[in-house]
């Protein structure tokens, strides 16, 4: 039952999420690719998983860039011999109201967060279909199972990815893939961090107050450790979790069941 020994491809694995899922991963004797941006960023984690023990590589992307995505899945697999798991984590996030969201703004959104994690996808859906085991982990946002003020084009490019997931995860239903999502609410990462200065930027309040003002949407009242989600992202993973096929999981502390 274990999954020691598989590989995985972690994008936007340079921080937060990406670089907590990819602990999680590599605790489990999981070899990983992790990929983003920032090089110095994600060879600070490939470095970090080798003196832990673990296989791992960094390989730099830019997920919004098809034939990135392409060299990126081809390298995955070499280094790896086969991509078993894929986590797609990379995204990004802005806030405007719809009547001032710019077109420009708009489609970064949607080529980061939705056809990034397509084209990951599509690099290495077939060679799971045709090995027989495949996990596939979205990493969305519960932006994606509700609108907000101010996030449309955010919560727009999540419930596509949404989509996205539950469409794949039922073609997949019988070929020993399994397709599934996380959806975290403010999670303390460095892009929460650039929420609440836009807060702060767009309100005058203070940092303290902004963060307030955001923890007011959770009933724990607190942010969520990037650990946590991580922990869901590696049970989808993992061999007792093959029957669970096309599910989103929410951390956001109850706030989903409230409405």
């Amino acid at each position: 039952m274990s999954i020691a020994g598989r590989g995985a491809l972690m994008t936007g694995g340079g921080r937060g999420i990406g670089a907590a899922a990819a602990r999680a991963l590599a605790d489990r004797g999981v070899r990983i690719v992790v990929s983003a941006r920032s090089t110095d960023e994600i060879e600070a984690v490939a470095a970090e998983l080798r003196a832990r023990g673990t296989e791992a590589w960094a390989v730099t992307c830019d997920i919004a860039q098809p034939a990135d995505v392409a060299a990126l899945c081809r390298e995955a697999a070499g280094r790896l011999g086969a991509v078993d798991i894929l986590v797609n984590n990379a995204g990004v996030a802005s806030s405007a109201s719809v009547t001032r969201l710019a077109l420009e703004e708009w489609t970064r959104l949607w080529t980061v967060n939705a056809t990034g994690a397509f084209l990951a996808m599509q690099g290495v859906l077939p060679g799971m279909i045709e090995r027989g085991w495949g996990r596939i982990v979205n990493v969305a946002s519960v932006a994606a199972l509700r609108g907000a003020r101010y996030i449309g084009g955010y919560a727009a490019s999540k419930h596509a990815l949404l989509g996205l997931t539950r469409s794949a995860a039922a073609e997949v239903a019988a070929s020993g893939v399994t397709v599934n999502a996380v959806c975290p609410g403010y999670v303390d990462t460095p892009m929460t961090d650039a929420t609440i200065a836009n807060i702060v930027r767009r309100t005058g309040l203070e940092e303290s107050a902004a963060l307030d003002a955001v923890l007011a949407t959770t009933p724990q009242r607190r942010l969520i450790a990037p650990e946590e989600v991580a922990a869901a992202v590696a049970f989808l993973c993992e061999e007792a979790a093959r029957s669970i096929n096309g599910q989103t999981v929410v951390l956001d502390g109850g706030a989903t069941s409230a409405l």
